[in-house]
C-alpha cells in the first residue's frame, strides 16, 4: 500500500484510529521480513525467517499501563534474530503511516540471554533515539511524523543507529510512534524485533536512562495525557519528547 493513497482514504486524520506498524526491517542492504498481521497467522507463526515480536492489530494500544505497551499484542517471541554490528543503522520499514502529530521513539533492551525465552515487561528499556516536533507550533508545525510519511509511492523508512559503543549480546529493539492528534487519548503503536549486537562495545546504559513497560508511559503526564488544540498548547513551538533522555553510547 501506498502512505498517499492510505491517507486519502482515511479521510479526516482526527478520526482515525489505527494506521499501522513495522512491517520489515533492512540493515545495509540485507531485507529482513516481518509480521503482517493482515496475513494467515499459519503463514507466519513458527516460520524461520521471523524476526519481530507477533502483533495481530494494527490498532493502537489505549492504555500505558498495559502489559502490550511493551511489545504489541501478543508480543510473542520471534524465532530469528537480525545480526547488526553496534555502529551499523537499521530502518524500520512501515508500509503506511497516517497521523503526523507526536513522538517517535527507538528503544533497546538487553536480554540478559535469549530474547526467545524473554519476558519484555521485565526488561530495561532505553531510548537510542527520539524525534519529535522539528518547527512550528504543535498544531500546524513539522513534525517527524511528516517527514516520516513517504508520498512518492514509496513505502516509509525510520532509520536509526545502533551505538557505538553498546556491549555485544542479544536485545530487543522496539519502534514506538505515539499518536497525539486526538485529545488527551494518546495512542501508543509499539513494535518490537530481535537483534544480536556484535562489535567491540563494552558500554551499557547507567540507571538514568532506563525504564519499563509498562510504567515509563502515565495519564498523569501532561505530555501524554496532552489535548494538542487547546488554547494553552496549540501555539507553543516545543514539545518536550518525555520519559528518560536519549542514550547515546557515552
Amino acid at each position: 500500500m501506498l502512505c498517499a493513497l492510505l491517507l486519502a482514504a482515511a479521510g479526516l486524520l482526527h478520526a482515525v484510529v489505527g494506521h499501522g506498524g513495522v512491517s520489515n526491517y533492512t540493515v545495509g542492504e540485507k531485507w529482513y521480513r516481518g509480521y503482517n498481521p493482515s496475513d494467515p497467522a499459519e503463514w507466519q507463526d513458527g516460520q524461520p525467517w521471523l524476526i519481530n515480536r507477533k502483533w495481530t492489530s494494527i490498532n493502537p494500544i489505549a492504555d500505558p499501563m498495559d502489559p502490550a505497551i511493551a511489545c504489541n499484542t501478543p508480543g510473542t517471541p520471534a524465532v530469528s534474530s537480525i545480526p547488526i554490528r553496534a555502529g551499523e543503522n537499521i530502518t524500520a520499514v512501515y508500509y503506511y503511516w497516517l497521523h503526523n502529530v507526536g513522538p517517535m521513539i527507538t528503544w533497546m533492551a538487553s536480554c540478559q540471554g535469549p530474547c526467545s525465552t524473554t519476558n519484555p515487561n521485565s526488561l530495561s528499556w532505553f531510548k537510542i533515539a527520539e524525534r519529535g516536533l522539528i518547527s512550528g507550533t504543535i498544531v500546524e508545525g513539522w513534525w517527524f511524523q511528516r517527514d516520516f510519511q513517504d508520498w512518492s509511492g514509496k513505502a516509509c523508512n525510520w532509520t536509526e543507529t545502533i551505538p557505538k559503543t553498546l556491549k555485544s549480546g542479544e536485545y530487543l529493539i522496539r519502534h514506538e510512534i505515539i499518536a497525539l492528534h486526538i485529545p488527551n487519548f494518546p495512542q501508543f503503536y509499539p513494535e518490537c524485533a530481535h537483534l544480536v549486537v556484535s562489535g567491540h562495545g563494552t558500554k551499557m546504559p547507567s540507571k538514568k536512562y532506563l525504564g519499563s513497560f509498562p510504567g515509563i508511559w502515565s495519564m498523569n503526564d501532561t505530555q501524554i495525557n496532552i489535548d494538542v488544540y487547546s488554547d494553552g498548547n496549540k501555539n507553543k513551538t516545543s514539545y518536550p519528547i518525555p520519559g528518560p533522555p536519549v542514550w547515546t553510547g557515552q
